[in-house]
């Protein structure tokens, strides 16, 4: 039965539940806070320079061609996407740096020069993640957690990582490895879901798994080009798309959902909402007495400090992925969920897709996209916070040996956590909504479907399953899914 439906922001979630609900022939208003679709999924164009200023690699890449195969068109037809290898070139503060490749092989030999012992180790802590990835693929990365147990096969639990796969994700990683370099490479996980490693559960050790074994890859002419391609599509099936849409209620009659109403006042009817902004904005915008549209500062995710910079030259000696990292990792953390502060020495990612995508560039220079992690503080980022923090990240990259640029920066420009939660409606910034250091918060996200209010439905990094670009997808799958067999 055809539904009236309303998504409320259009992140990636939100754009694939859009297209996924108008193919089933449902009648979709898409309602956009702020001036672009994309959410935190976005780009920034200036002087032919053109940067994505969210996620910067996918994973999983048959989950983006499902998405086009489910509202029937071809991903070949609105992308290209290219392996990125090596995954990323890893720096040191002592000297130590090499390319994490993705040819085994190579891989293999790079870590014997590091640690002989860790070779059989790095081969062990992949069984572990083929493990718990085949687990989660038909279980959490399949269905809510409320459908867990009808469809998964119980004799299988017998085949579960006991040991190594449900404690403290950075005992698991110690146990596996003895170098140091190789410890901090793989304890940088967790923070791919905005999480510290020393507080994380073992069983994210399925994200390197994934990495390894299935790789990166870049979509030519950025990421961005993922959401304009799912834009032309919602156009095509007739989805009103609004822009400059902010909806702040979210009306109900009986303990049923019966419409929203946007900021100046306009109200749309709807059969059906599904929520794309954070999870915790949800109790107020239902005006649920006593309800604060915030996520407290102790469970948020980390957000992040990101530079963009245009120069002027190529420099053809750059990995289009490249970590440097801090000298002591624990205190990093204990700077970012402790101390809640900016870290003195933080570790720092450049991203330079400009090297695989020269059409990013007018001509000579490259894009970069240089980023460390910050917490999800409420405080103001203010002109001296960030030329402290930037004075305290580019320290980190000469110690790298990074080339000096700062005279052939040609345009910039930078997202702070203020910045990101003021444009996003992220409490603090927080990239990913809560942290992921404990079972609840890890496998217990907010439900896709609210348990009280009919007809209200939730998607994206804030929701089950969690963050990522694969997973927010994975997400959209689930909602569209429970709406056709409870609201049909």
């Amino acid at each position: 039965m055809k539904k009236r439906i309303v998504v409320i922001g259009s992140g990636l979630g939100g754009l694939a539940a859009t297209v996924r609900l108008a193919a089933a022939g449902h009648e979709v208003t898409l309602c956009e806070q702020g001036e672009n679709f994309g959410g935190k999924m976005n780009c920034w164009t200036e002087q032919g320079f053109r940067f994505d200023t969210g996620p910067s690699l996918i994973t999983m890449p048959w989950i983006f061609r499902e998405i086009f195969e489910a509202v029937g068109s071809r991903i070949e037809d609105h992308l290209k996407l290219v392996p990125v290898n090596p995954i990323c070139e890893y720096l040191y503060p002592d000297g130590t740096r090499f390319n994490y490749s993705a040819s085994m092989p190579d891989w293999l030999e790079t870590v014997r020069n590091l640690e002989r012992r860790d070779v059989e180790g790095f081969l062990k802590f992949m069984r572990l993640g083929a493990q718990l990835y085949e687990l989660s693929r038909d279980t959490f990365l399949r269905y809510r957690p409320a459908d867990w147990v009808q469809h998964t096969d119980i004799g299988s639990l017998r085949h579960l990582p006991w040991r190594y796969g449900w404690g403290n994700y950075h005992r698991t990683v110690a146990a596996h490895f003895k170098s140091p370099h190789l410890q901090q490479l793989y304890d940088r996980y967790p923070t791919y879901v905005g999480s510290c490693p020393y507080r994380s559960p073992a069983t994210f050790a399925l994200i390197p798994y994934i990495e390894f074994m299935f790789g990166d890859w870049y979509i030519l002419g950025g990421l961005y080009r993922m959401v304009e391609s799912l834009i032309t599509i919602a156009r095509q099936q007739g989805v009103t798309l609004l822009t400059g849409a902010r909806v702040t209620r979210i009306e109900h009659a009986g303990g049923r959902i019966s419409a929203v109403r946007l900021a100046d006042n306009t109200k749309l009817p709807a059969d059906i909402v599904v929520m794309n902004g954070d999870a915790s904005h949800a109790p107020q915008m239902l005006g649920e007495p006593g309800a604060r549209m915030e996520l407290a500062p102790r469970d948020r995710s980390m957000s992040g400090l990101v530079f963009l910079f245009g120069i002027r030259r190529s420099i053809p000696r750059l990995n289009h992925h490249a970590v440097f990292f801090s000298s002591d990792y624990r205190r990093e953390f204990d700077d970012l969920f402790d101390r809640r502060q900016f870290p003195d020495e933080p570790t720092v990612y450049v991203n330079a897709p400009s090297r695989s995508d020269r059409s990013l560039v007018p001509g000579e220079g490259e894009t970069l996209f240089v980023m460390a992690n910050a917490p999800a503080n409420d405080g103001s980022w203010d002109d001296q916070a960030i030329a402290v923090a930037r004075q305290r990240v580019f320290s980190v990259l000469r110690a790298g040996g990074f080339p000096d640029i700062e005279k052939e920066i040609v345009v910039s420009n930078v997202f702070t956590p203020e910045k990101i939660g003021q444009r996003y409606l992220m409490p603090g910034g927080a990239i990913y909504g809560t942290h992921s250091h404990n079972w609840r918060y890890a496998f217990l996200r907010p439900p896709n479907m609210h348990t009280r209010y009919k007809g209200l439905y939730f998607v994206g990094g804030s929701t089950h399953p969690g963050g990522g670009t694969p997973i927010v997808l994975t997400s959209a799958r689930i909602v569209s899914e429970l709406i056709e067999r409870y609201e049909s």
